[in-house]
């Protein structure tokens, strides 16, 4: 078994735990999960891409978001379906299929911050300096804020991965129900600080990068509303920036909850249920809470 597991790199993945009398419920309601959560997403991007009323820099920034929860759920769900019907001594994973999983798991985490960065930007500049927003928020303005949230997430994962791939492996299972950076460097019996301090490290830093901006940016907003005192001008700044927020906070918790409980090994399987949520949570509820708090697109899907 390990010979075999060991010549052909082939990690045996623990997926999700589930007793066999649960497995078709579970099956289905992650399936309509799915299916649910992919409609909206792809909804909202054919929406924005074809009506003229919606090509404005807000929304177009904001197409990032449902790009990357596709992405999000599309990585770890139809795999996580398969092994739920799949026996648990069977739920084989080649070692470079369990890089590239890993990759763009981390990807979707990172994007997920830095776009709502980007989208925080945006609503600062349209409520601080609606004189300038036009000059400032041009589609050439959009492709490089877009680019840079990409970008950022895309160099930063590739050194994270790289500095885990380059570690021999003594080990085959993969404790968790998805390949991730984490589980990956633990099937090495090497020294792995390196990989601990650099995943502590950028995971602080991009907590501090996100955080800190969105508190910035809306505290700007805030003291601009409050001085202003111009009543269409804080109306705006209400519908456009709550959206936002929402969307934000629970991005946030739900990251934030699945880092914390990692960080806790007597709540190994509240981690792991956590790590599902995260993947699965915003992307649902991101074009719920965006579709319904903008008025041009519940106009469009005809939602009084």
């Amino acid at each position: 078994m390990d010979n075999l597991t060991f010549t052909n790199s082939l990690l045996l993945v623990e997926g999700l735990k589930v007793t066999p009398q649960s497995s078709y419920p579970v099956f289905i309601l992650l399936l309509l999960v799915y299916i649910f959560a992919m409609g909206c997403n792809i909804i909202l991007i054919i929406l924005i891409s074809t009506q003229k009323n919606l090509h404005h820099p807000m929304h177009f920034l904001f197409c990032n978001l449902p790009l990357n929860d596709i992405l999000g759920t599309t990585v770890i769900l139809p795999r996580l379906l398969q092994d739920i019907l799949t026996e648990a001594s069977e739920r084989y994973i080649t070692y470079v299929e369990c890089v590239v999983q890993a990759y763009f798991v981390h990807i979707f985490a990172a994007a997920c911050h830095y776009v709502l960065i980007i989208m925080a930007f945006d609503r600062y500049i349209a409520i601080c300096n609606p004189l300038r927003y036009s000059s400032i928020m041009t589609n050439k303005m959009v492709i490089k804020l877009s680019a840079s949230a990409w970008g950022l997430a895309i160099f930063v994962v590739s050194i994270m991965l790289g500095l885990t791939i380059r570690l021999s492996r003594c080990r085959y299972k993969i404790e968790n129900p998805f390949c991730d950076n984490a589980s990956l460097f633990k099937l090495s019996c090497e020294n792995v600080s390196v990989n601990n301090v650099f995943g502590l490290i950028y995971t602080i830093m991009v907590f501090t990068l996100s955080l800190g901006s969105v508190f910035i940016t809306y505290f700007k907003i805030a003291t601009v509303c409050i001085t202003s005192k111009n009543k269409s001008l804080n109306s705006k700044a209400i519908k456009t920036c709550s959206t936002h927020i929402a969307v934000y906070l629970i991005m946030f918790v739900s990251c934030a909850t699945m880092v914390f409980l990692h960080r806790v090994p007597e709540y190994s399987d509240s981690r792991k249920l956590a790590s599902i949520m995260f993947h699965i949570v915003p992307p649902g509820l991101n074009p719920l809470v965006y579709g319904l708090q903008t008025k041009e697109i519940r106009e469009k899907i005809a939602i009084p």
